[in-house]
């Protein structure tokens, strides 16, 4: 792997964990005006020129994975505290 593709991964790859993060601090605080900012930030950076130009990944559709991931972790958790989803 060329040094601008793993360059390319790391931007990539960081701008996913803020996503994350920032959903799961949604979960708790939803009215956390930091965690909406990145969140913000970290869409329009999926959907964005920039992030076609890194990857041949569908941004769109990984926003939809990274959503249907976060969806399935609070399905796990109140299966798990024995209430029915």
């Amino acid at each position: 792997m060329e040094p601008y593709e793993e360059l390319a991964n790391a931007i990539i790859l960081l701008a996913v964990k803020d996503w994350r993060m920032a959903a799961k601090t949604l979960k708790r605080k939803p009215d956390n005006a930091w965690a909406w900012q990145i969140k913000r930030e970290c869409v329009a950076f999926f959907r964005s020129q920039w992030f076609g130009r890194l990857t041949r990944v569908d941004g769109i559709m990984l926003l939809e994975r990274l959503e249907k991931e976060a969806e399935s972790r609070d399905e796990q958790r109140i299966s798990a505290a024995g209430l029915s989803a």
